[in-house]
């Protein structure tokens, strides 16, 4: 009976973890590096075995403002559409990454709304150690290419502080 259990919970474990979501999954807040404060909530979210993300708050910004300083077009961007009229909330200016291992993809674009620039994407994720990263950290680099580029560092958020946030966003005149 016991042998039984032992192997039922065996490959309940082995399935659970076949099933679990990757760690770069779910909502992260930009921070800006010299201030400290949120610029802004991302969903990074996989489809179809690729990673995607989307800004749900762009703070100082309206949710509808066009991301008008991108190009009509980039390589492979996933959504049908001219992306300088596309809103800054709910377009996926981080594209068709592929997963390298648990936490780590590469192999995909990012795009700045702010100036429209194009960059290669590489996401990297840090659990919380308690040393260097006091919370989950996601580092999203961006590259021109041979390695030449830079990261961020974006914080993991939750759903109550993303509706927070999005209520209380002013936007700038």
């Amino acid at each position: 009976m016991k042998k039984t259990i032992f192997i039922a919970f065996f490959f309940i474990c082995i399935l659970a973890m076949g099933f679990s979501e990757d760690p770069v999954v779910g909502l992260w807040k930009s921070v800006d590096e010299k201030t400290n404060e949120v610029t802004g909530v991302w969903n990074i979210y996989e489809k179809d075995g690729k990673l995607f993300g989307e800004m749900l708050v762009t703070i100082g910004h309206d949710p509808k403002e066009a991301a008008s300083s991108c190009k009509e077009s980039y390589k492979d961007f996933p959504k049908p559409g001219k992306v300088n009229e596309m809103p800054l909330v709910g377009t996926p200016f981080i594209y068709n990454l592929v997963k390298k291992s648990e936490g780590s993809w590469h192999k995909g674009y990012i795009i700045d709304p702010g100036d429209g620039k194009y960059y290669y994407c590489k996401i990297i994720f840090h659990k919380a150690d308690g040393k260097k990263y006091k919370s989950d950290t996601l580092e999203m680099r961006g590259e021109i290419g041979l390695g030449i580029g830079r990261s961020q560092y974006w914080l993991r958020t939750d759903r109550a502080e993303t509706d927070e946030l999005i209520k209380t966003n002013t936007v700038k005149e």
